[in-house]
């Protein structure tokens, strides 16, 4: 009998050994999961908080000068800039329509200009003169004549049309002019406007309005009776 209780009281040391071994292991191991676990959320919090503001939806103002510079630059940049593509049609169809004046003013101001000083040539050599007599098709007054007509009688005879050539080369000059100012003024227009645009972007233009008309009772302070009305009130919300 005492044998055997001197085997189990030998087990019992043994176990009672190898559990104080066993503890101080378990302490550093959960001393280590506890820095690893932090070491961890240190490294991934950055990513999660980059993460989460890279699916934030983020909000656009452009620049107004950029806006303006960019606007002067490259015409019709600014609105790309605001992200108003739905006016760029309009930008170069108006600048296509500005071209377009200059060019045909300008051709008509060479053709009356050429006619004039051909006209004045005829006038003043009697040489070039006769040359255009027998040829009309070389000289260039000759060659804008309307349709049907074959001499200057109807216009007041050559210094009538002199005259009325001098007039419409200085108004198809006039013309030209004002096409320029014109295409100067509009490019002035969409840079002005892509400004504008820029600094209102995130103005509220959508106000809630709301009209209330009621009957109401007007007194009179002459002495006159109360009559009765309509008040009409306007309320921004």
């Amino acid at each position: 009998m005492s044998k055997y209780c001197s085997v189990i009281i030998i087990f019992l040391c043994l176990i009672s050994f190898e559990m104080r071994a066993q503890l101080p292991l378990q302490k550093g191991n959960l001393i280590i999961d506890t820095l690893q676990s932090k070491y961890i959320q240190s490294d991934v919090k950055p990513i999660v908080s980059n993460l989460t503001d890279s699916l934030k939806p983020k909000y656009f103002k452009p620049d107004p000068m950029k806006v303006v510079w960019m606007g002067a630059i490259i015409p019709g940049y600014g609105q790309i800039l605001n992200r108003r593509y739905w006016k760029l049609p309009i930008v170069y169809g108006g600048f296509m329509a500005c071209a377009y004046f200059i060019s045909w003013n300008t051709g008509k101001y060479q053709t009356y200009k050429s006619a004039y000083r051909d006209i004045l040539h005829y006038n003043s050599d009697a040489a070039y003169k006769a040359v255009v007599d027998k040829d009309p098709g070389k000289a260039s007054f000759y060659q804008i004549l309307p349709k049907g007509y074959t001499n200057f009688d109807k216009f007041g005879g050559v210094q009538g049309y002199t005259n009325i050539l001098k007039t419409k080369q200085d108004s198809f000059r006039r013309y030209r002019d004002l096409s320029v100012f014109a295409t100067i003024g509009y490019y002035a227009v969409t840079i002005i406007e892509a400004y504008v645009d820029a600094q209102l972007y995130d103005f509220d233009i959508s106000p809630d309005l709301s009209i209330k008309v009621q009957p109401t009772l007007i007194n009179s302070p002459y002495g006159i009776p109360n009559t009765f009305g309509l008040q009409c009130s306007l309320s921004l919300k």
